[in-house]
């Protein structure tokens, strides 16, 4: 009988967790979508995607899909398999949905400031379940995790640095109201990760 429980219990786990990365990304490749069409930007691998996707014939969806390649690599030895398993779910549902939102959903008028602040709010969200979940978003986000859990560096810190970096290289590709918006937006983000995570414990355990 205690056999039947705990498998039951092992699959109802597994059902959750998938559950959550699958509403998670939804969640937070809609926000991508909702910058797109706006014209704007974002922090970290998916602002480094962004700039690819502006520059280049790749889409954005097969921009994040190819930097986050290298990533697994580093996840695997950081991180384990599972965790690396489950950001492969993770990225590759990012990009499937981000393919798939335009064909259902396009916005014909959004103000861009107003883009910026709102995807960014439904981003943090979905981030705060990831995390949770113990997956991540891919890309800088396995390095920013695994230097909080290993060397007490603050995850929040470090991505804000990251995507100032982001930020400083978008300035020749996007106007200057538009970079400061997006700088606030991802200011936003971050604070809303750090506020609804608990500052004394490791994002991932």
């Amino acid at each position: 009988m205690d056999n039947i429980k705990e498998s039951y219990h092992f699959i109802y786990l597994h059902i959750k967790d998938t559950l959550a990365i699958v509403f998670s990304n939804l969640i937070i490749s809609f926000s991508v979508i909702i910058l797109k069409q706006s014209g704007a930007l974002t922090g970290s691998t998916s602002g480094i995607a962004f700039l690819i996707s502006y520059v280049s014939p790749l889409s954005f969806s097969s921009s994040f899909f190819l930097i986050n390649l290298p990533f697994y690599l580093l996840s695997f030895n950081l991180m384990g398999l599972e965790f690396t398993l489950k950001t492969f779910f993770s990225v590759g549902l990012v990009s499937i949905f981000t393919y798939m939102h335009p064909l259902f959903v396009h916005f014909s008028a959004i103000n861009p400031f107003y883009a910026i602040l709102l995807s960014n709010i439904i981003a943090s969200i979905g981030f705060i379940i990831l995390f949770h979940h113990k997956t991540s978003f891919g890309g800088i986000n396995i390095l920013s995790l695994w230097l909080q859990n290993r060397l007490g560096i603050n995850f929040v810190k470090l991505q804000m640095f990251i995507d100032a970096i982001v930020m400083l290289i978008s300035f020749f590709i996007v106007s200057l109201p538009i970079l400061l918006t997006s700088v606030i937006g991802s200011t936003i983000l971050n604070y809303i990760i750090m506020l609804y995570s608990n500052s004394k414990n490791k994002i991932l355990k």
